[in-house]
């Protein structure tokens, strides 16, 4: 054991582990979470969907293979045992959260967000309602807004502050609320003003904020119920009626959930696979029997009536409230396995659960907050409050942040994700459905958000940084069955990524603003990476040297992400290299595949025989090999329209026979389609800046970025020694500043060791790659390592080219293809984010467009060489 374990244990073994508990948490991990261990995981999305474990899975097997589970909506036996089993599991969400079977009810739903909508539609709103929610709210409790707005009732978003009063008997606590402006919607045929009946109100806001982390005090049941003006001042939003309450308790059930029997709220919603990770698609919504008997149920299904007539309006229903409301037949198979998973979490208790995790959590908050830069900027920003080191237990079990560089610009959430995800690590990034939380805390103003919105950015893209702003956060998130080294090794990633220990100077005495130690420590290494741009002005005729640079291969890859071929020659046009991506297969759906959805693209072989004018394409799958005429008959083909990188392209289709080559070829049906034309002024993503170098204005085929990708032999050999066994030797020499050099030694030393274990072969080799790995057409050799990253204009015999900048590489060159099997390691992209990384972006080679300057001679030799010397200005 370690010295920062026996830290740790010092200040929280008394919480960590379940230390009275029938296993230990080491004991847990190595018996019932194997998958974790095997494949070198560390998982940190327990908010998004904690894991099942084998114990628990095994349990379910061995009842649904050894009873007959049969409809519950019928008289059999196998249907009444169902029905035993039902009644059980709904007696065993209630009592997880201390409630009384005679004042609540358990009503199945699909998952926490039907239960939500479920309440929102049956509510009995009218236009003297109001639907009130604190902005740290999901999007699910964020949607009961249309049905309230739809019937005429206001919504009104607030903010809950807390203040702590110090006083001669001790603290004590004022809740107050901060409303945001009112919501209301004209509604036809609905009067506004004096209730002529009951008028019922909405209070809504989650247990634990999904965002942050924040726990809300369920005091706050009490005082909405009891005396609403107390924390809503004179609002008129509190005059009318009697107010109800509900809470989202989807994530904080997990280790907090909320004791009915104190806190008697109305509705409580609850999604199990939160809980104990299986079954998915199954919730509860626990449900006051005086607030069930108010909402209005208007849809009737399978088991909700008694009785129905067909050709008249007539039924009787369900008098039952779980009946009333469980549309269709109930998952009853995943409601038999929940017992399972409740067994799971009785036997550890939530109290020590709570615990656990809470340890965790704490170390893990306190760790990050301690992190400085070598100038003493903070390296982590921590939402919800947490930004004090006086942290305590009662936090919530989430930590959302972002991170900031030496200068003080940010990370970007989407790099994070990306280097955690090679260093095995499992989290999330973004603003995790809950829009309020997100504004609030990055300080995204409404029109900050919909400005964003309308230049194009949406959830889950890599726009992560817009106008200096983050948009969303990194999370991270434990479970019960988290251990210190899922914290350890996730805090010492972090520090070896993302923290300067020192400001860097370079070997002219200027210091690298915001380097970290993937760029600054490398930069003494191998030399900064400087951004690089295209410029009008060319001045080609001039200013080329000599250095020793040669074309030492040329590749096309006439189909989008399947197998190129390379040529001693070959001829340009105004796309680049002729024929080169002409090609792409779309999906069934009209999604264009490549190899990061189907590897197996990559085993379609290509090759084109200019002479007898033909593209031949092989797969081991298909035993012919399929002939395709490069001279296309435009007669035959069909013309159509396809968006893809924001662009507009017409494309001409094949035939029905081609199209069933490649689906098999592939084993997935598809069509291929060839290049017509594009419509460079139709630009679907308007998002400007360094996100992308996408070349807008050069034509060119289906290639992500640019109309050639270049990259250096030399490039290729150094990337390698560092993938080498003796990388250690190889890297650590080179910086003759020694504080730095120790100081690295220190962090990496174990963190590489670990990397060029698991980067070895079957073969006990260590890995080593190839320049086709990165699918260049361009192949350079001579001069030094990276050289390349400081062109500018480059001349391939009598050719000219400027340079669109480094490109960004992406997991697409991990996957190995052998054997006929497709093989996924974090090689070589893990070593390039080490020392390649810049500004989210993992540089390997250059973007290219062809610089045409005197048509003639273009006309005369459009061809480039193999052999042809290389000249950088």
């Amino acid at each position: 054991m370690g010295d920062a374990k026996e830290q740790f244990l010092r200040e929280f073994g008394e919480h960590y582990g379940y230390p009275t508990g029938p296993k230990s948490i080491d004991q847990i991990r190595a018996t019932e979470f194997k998958r974790l261990q095997s494949q070198e995981l560390v998982y940190l999305d327990h908010a998004g969907a904690t894991l099942y474990s084998d114990l628990q899975m095994e349990s379910v097997f061995n009842d649904l293979t050894s009873n007959l589970y049969g409809n519950p909506h019928s008289q059999s036996d196998s249907s009444s045992a169902t029905l035993e089993i039902v009644r059980d599991a709904r007696q065993q969400v209630l009592d997880y959260c201390n409630a009384s079977p005679k004042e609540y009810k358990c009503i199945f739903t699909s998952g926490a967000t039907a239960a939500l909508k479920l309440v929102g539609e049956a509510f009995p709103w009218s236009c003297n309602s109001n639907f009130m929610y604190t902005m740290e709210n999901h999007n699910s409790v964020l949607g009961i807004r249309e049905y309230a707005l739809g019937q005429g009732a206001a919504a009104i978003a607030v903010d809950i502050e807390e203040d702590i009063h110090p006083g001669i008997t001790g603290e004590t606590i004022s809740t107050k609320a901060s409303l945001h402006q009112v919501q209301k919607r004209e509604v036809a045929g609905s009067l506004e003003g004096e209730p002529t009946g009951d008028v019922y109100n909405l209070f809504a806001f989650p247990s634990e904020c999904n965002f942050s982390g924040l726990r809300f005090g369920l005091d706050l049941v009490k005082i909405i119920k009891e005396d609403s003006s107390k924390i809503l001042g004179i609002s008129s939003a509190c005059k009318n009626g009697q107010w109800m309450v509900l809470i989202d308790a989807a994530k904080g059930c997990a280790t907090t959930p909320p004791d009915l029997s104190k806190y008697p709220a109305d509705f409580v919603a609850i999604s199990f696979y939160k809980l104990f990770g299986y079954p998915t698609g199954l919730g509860a919504l626990i449900v006051r029997n005086d607030a069930a008997k108010l909402l209005k149920k208007t849809y009737f299904s399978g088991g909700t009536v008694s009785a129905a007539i067909a050709d008249i309006d007539f039924i009787k229903r369900k008098e039952g409230i779980e009946e009333l409301f469980e549309d269709g037949t109930a998952s009853f198979l995943g409601i038999v396995s929940i017992c399972h998973g409740f067994k799971i979490l009785n036997s550890l208790t939530v109290s020590a659960i709570s615990r656990h995790i809470a340890s965790l959590a704490l170390y893990t908050r306190r760790m990050l907050l301690s992190m400085k830069h070598g100038n003493g900027s903070r390296v982590c920003i921590l939402y919800g409050g947490h930004n004090s080191m006086g942290l305590r237990h009662e936090m919530g079990t989430i930590i959302s942040f972002n991170l900031k560089r030496l200068d003080g610009s940010w990370y970007g959430y989407r790099e994070v994700e990306k280097l955690a995800s090679l260093s095995g690590i499992q989290l999330r990034t973004g603003c995790f459905c809950n829009p309020g939380a997100c504004a609030k805390y990055l300080g995204l103003s409404h029109m900050d958000v919909i400005s964003n919105t309308e230049a194009g950015h949406v959830c889950w893209d890599d726009h992560d940084i817009i106008n200096g702003k983050p948009v969303g956060a990194v999370r991270v998130s434990f479970g019960y069955m988290s251990t210190y080294e899922d914290a350890k090794k996730f805090v010492d990633f972090v520090a070896s990524s993302f923290m300067s220990p020192k400001n860097h100077i370079d070997h002219q005495g200027n210091q690298l603003k915001g380097s970290g130690p993937a760029t600054g420590f490398v930069g003494l290494v191998v030399g900064s990476i400087g951004p690089v741009v295209s410029s009008s002005g060319l001045g080609l005729e001039k200013g080329f040297v000599d250095t020793g640079y040669f074309l030492k291969s040329i590749t096309i890859y006439p189909i989008k992400s399947c197998g190129g071929f390379s040529a001693r020659s070959w001829p340009l046009n105004s796309n680049g290299l002729k024929h080169d991506r002409e090609w792409i297969l779309k999906s069934l759906t009209g999604e264009i595949l490549t190899q990061k959805r189907v590897p197996e693209m990559g085993f379609i072989r290509t090759f084109i025989d200019l002479s007898q004018g033909m593209l031949f394409v092989e797969s081991p799958r298909c035993k012919e090999r399929l002939q395709i005429s490069l001279e296309l008959d435009v007669h035959e083909s069909v013309l159509e329209v396809i968006e893809l990188y924001g662009q507009r392209y017409k494309v001409y289709s094949h035939d029905n026979e081609t199209n069933e080559w490649f689906s098999k070829a592939i084993g997935k049906i598809c069509s291929l389609l060839r290049y017509s034309s594009f419509n460079q002024d139709f630009m679907l993503n308007k998002i400007k800046g360094p996100v992308t170098c996408r070349d807008t204005k050069n034509k060119h085929n289906f290639s992500n970025e640019a109309q050639f990708l270049l990259v250096s032999e030399e490039s290729v050999s150094d990337l390698n020694r560092r993938l080498s066994s003796d990388f250690m030797s190889v890297l650590f020499p080179l910086s003759q500043d020694p504080i730095v050099r120790t100081k690295y030694i220190e962090i990496d030393q174990h963190f590489i060791k670990e990397k060029l274990d698991v980067q070895k072969s079957i073969s006990g080799k260590a890995m080593q790659v190839g320049a086709s790995r990165f699918r260049p057409n361009l192949v350079v050799s001579g001069g030094r390592p990276y050289d390349e990253d400081g062109w500018r204009y480059i001349r391939i015999g009598n050719k000219y080219f400027s340079s669109l900048g480094g490109c960004n590489r992406c997991q697409m060159i991990n996957l190995t293809l052998n054997a006929g099997q497709v093989q996924k390691s974090n090689e070589p992209l893990a070593t390039l984010a080490s020392y390649r990384r810049v500004k989210g972006k993992i540089l390997f080679g250059i973007l290219l467009k062809h610089a045409s300057i005197d048509e003639e001679q273009e006309e005369s030799d459009s061809f480039l060489h193999v052999g042809e010397d290389v000249h950088p200005d």
